[in-house]
Formats: C-alpha cells, structure tokens, sequence
C-alpha cells in the first residue's frame, strides 16, 4: 500500500461505469462518469482493465542475464526485453506465473528469487500493475517452450556488459527498462 500525507487528494467518486468492450485477458474497456472532490465531473473517463503482468531479471550462475528478442508490432521494431507476461488464473502466485514465463521463453529455471519491484504502465488509464522478479542463479533446465504466437530468441548478456542495454535503441519496453536498472543500481552499490 502507498504511503500517505496529510495534503493527499481525495478519491474520485463513480457515478456510472459501463463497459464498452471485453476480451479478457487482453483487453478490457469501461468508461467512467466521475465526480472529482472539487465538484467538477468528467462523463466520459477512459480505463483499461488488464490483469497483473510479470517480468524477470534472471542472472545465471556464471553472472550473466537472461533476456529475449521479439518482434513487437505496435512498434513494428525488435528490442531486447525480461523475460514476462500475463498471470494466468492459474498460476499459484505472482511468482510462480513468473517463474512459468521464464521457463517457456527460455528454458532457464531455478535459483533464488525474490520481488525486485513493482510498477504500473500507466496509472490513468491502466488497473493492473506489473510484478518483477530477480532470480539470481538460475540455470538452463529445458528447452524454450514459447507459445505458438512468440517467435522469441534468447540471449544471454554479461552483467559487466548490461548497462550498455539501457538506452532506447536496446532496451525500450518501460517496464522491462526500470527494473533491469534498478537491479544494476543495487548491483553496483555492493
């Protein structure tokens, strides 16, 4: 839960909320009539709905990281990215769905994990938040099971080397871009 201050603005309060369009997981669209503290009303508030997403930071045990090369078409441009992807309902946990996303994309598993940080794509407009996970000694332990849409291929990058990754050219997907440098910021402070 977010920490709070005495001069926090006060919730927006819903009046009406309709849906528009419903294609769970991927996508969910509602509109909101809202009513803002100072009195002041927007009748047609945009939200989408999407369930929690996961990323991983997977470090092997001969310290290198873990990440993938897709081809992403909204861009219509190939990027590295974490390892990630949608909770299903039914993954036992957060970590458990990344864990699984690790294990399909790249056949690494395994080692020691813990949450690294979470985050929301956009607050505004987006309910969901994003979960990353570091996973540090993790190990080859089957082959790449991508589903039938992925055509992913991976690449391991030495830690030493990784912060090279962080500029747009290489790393742009956001939620993959902010934990991949909080964990080199913890890194280097060691």
């Amino acid at each position: 839960m977010p920490r709070q201050f005495p001069n926090d603005p006060e919730p927006w309060q819903v009046l009406e909320r309709t849906y528009l369009f419903e294609r769970p997981p991927w996508l969910v669209l509602r509109r909101d009539h809202v009513r803002l503290p100072s009195g002041a009303e927007i009748p047609e508030y945009w939200i989408s709905e999407y369930p929690p997403w996961v990323n991983v930071v997977a470090v092997t045990t001969d310290d290198q990281l873990v990440l993938v090369r897709q081809y992403r078409p909204a861009l219509g441009q190939v990027h590295f990215e974490l390892p990630a992807g949608v909770v299903d309902p039914t993954d036992a946990s957060l970590q458990a769905a990344a864990a699984r996303e690790l294990a399909e994309e790249t056949g690494y598993g395994g080692g020691t994990w813990s949450l690294l940080t979470t985050l929301s794509a956009n607050p505004a407009l987006q309910t969901n938040l994003s979960y990353a996970f570091l996973a540090e000694g993790v190990t080859l332990q089957s082959t790449a099971r991508p589903e039938a849409t992925e055509d992913i291929r991976v690449h391991l990058i030495p830690v030493g080397e990784a912060e090279a990754l962080l500029n747009p050219d290489d790393v742009i997907q956001a939620l993959h871009f902010a934990p991949l440098a909080r964990y080199l910021l913890k890194r280097a402070r060691r």
